[in-house]
C-alpha cells in the first residue's frame, strides 16, 4: 500500500480513503477482470479458440488473526520432508496473448482467494458440523478451478453469443479428477497430467453385450501410460518453438480411450511425452527430466495444439514469480477480510494491464524503450521483460512528472568504452533503472 501510494505522489495524504477503497469492497474486480479478458482477446481471428492455465498459489503472511491465512504445506519443501507455512491460498486464470514475434504470454482474468473454513469447535453441534462438511466440499480446490472453468467459459459466450469461441484449458494433475472432468462446459476441451499408472479403458464393442444386465459403458483395460511409454512401438517426433526457443519432443499417441474419473461419455486420448536431456555444461553427463503423461477430453484434437497448450502452462508460474517478487503480492498488510483478497487481486489485474499495454506499445519496434545494459547480451527477437517494462512505465511518469516532454531523451546511450569517465551520464537515466 505505501508503495502504491507513493508511485501515486499521494505519500504526504490522507491514507485513509485508499484503506478504505479495499476495506469497503469499492473495487469492482469482475468488471476490471472482464475489460482484460477483452483485451486480451481482441487480437485473436474470431474463430481462434482461447487458450486458459489454472493454477493455485501461496501468499506468505505472517498475521495470526488475518482471514483466510492458514498452514499450508510449502511447496518449495523438500520432498522427503513436509513443511508448513502460514500463507493464504489463491487461485488464478490465465489467458494466452500472443505477441508479435510468435511467442506466447499469459496474462491473468481472474484472481480469487481460496481459503478454506475454519475448524469447528469441540463443542459443535450436528448442524454445524453438517455445515461445515458441505463447506469443506465448497472450498476444495478443483471444485474452485471448475467454477473458474464454468465462468470463463459463460463469459466468452456473452461476449460472442452468435459464434461462441472455443475454450482450451490446461491444468497439472491437481485438477486432473472428476471433480473436473464430469463437469466439463460445452465447447471446452481440457488437457491434464494423469499418473504414470492411471487405470485407463477401452471404448467398449458395440457389438459386444452381456447375456445378462445393463449395456457396456467400459471396455477392456488398456495399457496404463507407463506401459505405453515403455512398449516397442515407435516414438513420433514433432518440433515446436517457445518464445525464443525451439524444441524437438518425441511422444506417443492413444486415442479410443475412456478414463472413470472423466466420465462413462467421454472418450479421451493420452499423450506421452518422452524425457527430454539436458547437460549442465557442455561434454558434462547427459541427464534426463520426468516424462509427462497428458489426457486430452477431445479424442479428434491436433496433437500440436494440445502440446503447445499444456507448454503454454508454464506461464502462469512465471505469472506468480513476477507479481510476487516485482509487483510484491501478498505484502501488503492489511487485516481486513475484503482487503486480503482485494488487494491481490488488483495487483493480479495491474500484472495484466501492464502486459497488455507494453504489447500494444512496442508490437513492432522497441526502439522507444530505455537502452539496455552495457553488458546485456541482446537476443534478436526477445520479448520484453516484465522488469523492462516497469522501468519504461517509472521514466515515463517521472517524465511526465518533471515536465520532459521527449522520453527517447531522458536517458541517455554511452559511448562502449572499457573505462568510461566518471558521471559522464545524466542523474535522470539513473533513476529510470533505480528498483524502487
Amino acid at each position: 500500500m505505501t508503495g502504491l501510494l507513493a508511485t501515486c505522489g499521494a505519500q504526504f495524504r490522507d491514507w485513509s480513503a485508499a484503506y478504505r477503497l479495499f476495506s469497503h469492497q469499492r473495487l469492482p474486480m469482475p468488471e476490471i477482470f472482464a475489460t482484460i479478458r477483452r483485451a486480451a482477446l481482441a487480437d485473436l481471428p474470431a474463430d481462434a479458440p482461447a487458450c486458459a492455465v489454472i493454477d493455485d498459489s501461496l501468499l506468505r503472511r505472517g498475521g495470526l488473526h488475518t482471514p483466510g491465512v492458514a498452514w499450508r504445506r510449502d511447496p518449495l519443501g523438500p520432498h522427503f520432508q513436509t513443511n508448513l507455512v502460514r500463507a493464504q491460498r489463491c487461485l488464478q486464470t490465465s489467458l494466452a496473448l500472443h505477441t508479435a514475434e510468435g511467442a506466447c504470454r499469459m496474462v491473468p482474468v481472474s484472481f480469487v482467494h481460496a481459503p478454506t473454513p475454519d475448524k469447528l469447535s469441540p463443542k459443535a453441534t450436528d448442524p454445524q458440523r453438517q455445515e461445515y462438511r458441505v463447506a469443506v466440499r465448497a472450498s476444495r480446490l478443483s471444485q474452485r478451478g471448475l467454477e473458474q472453468i464454468s465462468s470463463l467459459r459463460a463469459a466468452l459466450d456473452a461476449d460472442s453469443p452468435s459464434a461462441p469461441r472455443p475454450l482450451w484449458v490446461a491444468f497439472d494433475g491437481g485438477y486432473t479428477n472428476a471433480t473436473v472432468l464430469k463437469h466439463i462446459p460445452p465447447r471446452t476441451i481440457c488437457i491434464g497430467r494423469v499418473r504414470k499408472d492411471a487405470h485407463l479403458l477401452w471404448v467398449p464393442d458395440p457389438e459386444t453385450r452381456q447375456a445378462r444386465g445393463r449395456r457396456l459403458c467400459y471396455g477392456l483395460p488398456a495399457p496404463t501410460p507407463e506401459q505405453v511409454r515403455s512398449d516397442d512401438s515407435p516414438w513420433e517426433t514433432i518440433e515446436l518453438a517457445r518464445n525464443d526457443n525451439r524444441y524437438t519432443l518425441r511422444f506417443k499417441r492413444r486415442t479410443g480411450l475412456m478414463w472413470r474419473a472423466a466420465g462413462a461419455g467421454r472418450v479421451v486420448q493420452l499423450v506421452v511425452i518422452a524425457a527430454m536431456g539436458y547437460r549442465l555444461r557442455k561434454g558434462s553427463k547427459l541427464l534426463y527430466r520426468q516424462p509427462a503423461f497428458l489426457i486430452c477430453t477431445d479424442e479428434t484434437a491436433d496433437v500440436r495444439r494440445v502440446l503447445e497448450t499444456f507448454l503454454q502452462r508454464w506461464d502462469i508460474e512465471v505469472n506468480f514469480r513476477e507479481e510476487k517478487t516485482l509487483l510484491g503480492m501478498g505484502e501488503a498488510q492489511v487485516r481486513c477480510a475484503h482487503s486480503v483478497q482485494d488487494a491481490p487481486a488488483l495487483t493480479a489485474a495491474s500484472y495484466a494491464m501492464l502486459q497488455i499495454a507494453t504489447q500494444r506499445a512496442y508490437a513492432t519496434t522497441h526502439d522507444q524503450l530505455l537502452p539496455s545494459a552495457k553488458w546485456t547480451k541482446p537476443v534478436e527477437g526477445a520479448r520484453i521483460s516484465t522488469q523492462q517494462a516497469l522501468h519504461q512505465l517509472r521514466a515515463e511518469v517521472w517524465a511526465r512528472g518533471l515536465g520532459v516532454a521527449d522520453f527517447s531523451a531522458f536517458a541517455s546511450s554511452l559511448a562502449p568504452d572499457t573505462k568510461p569517465e566518471k558521471f559522464d551520464f545524466p542523474l535522470a537515466s539513473a533513476v529510470c533503472y533505480a528498483n524502487a
